[in-house]
């Protein structure tokens, strides 16, 4: 952003009155201004703009996101659900041939 001392803005001033003369500075002041509110108001309407667009990609990235995080919560669940399974099996396993053992001692 640019800014302008108040000693620049007076100079631009000086210059501008000798240029333009005293009564086509308030003319010119008016047309800065109505350039300055129209350059402003394009610029809202460039971020307003952005943002939508923005927010519709930010939309589609957390879509995105939750069903690749549904899908690897559901794999974990398979693969821990499939290993709580082969573990019970394994120390049902175990149980049985301890069993058999204690059995055959007595």
């Amino acid at each position: 952003m640019l800014f302008i001392s108040g000693q620049e803005i007076i100079i631009i001033l000086v210059i501008a009155l000798l240029l333009f003369g005293a009564d086509k500075l308030p003319e010119i002041a008016k047309t800065v201004g109505k350039g300055m509110r129209e350059i402003r108001k394009a610029t809202d309407e460039i971020k307003q703009e952005i943002e939508n667009s923005t927010k519709e990609v930010r939309d589609d990235f957390n879509d995105v996101a939750d069903s690749i995080r549904k899908d690897v919560t559901e794999v974990t669940n398979s693969v821990q659900k499939q290993f709580n399974e082969a573990a019970d099996a394994v120390d049902n396993e175990i149980k049985d041939v301890t069993d058999d053992i204690n059995n055959g001692v007595k």
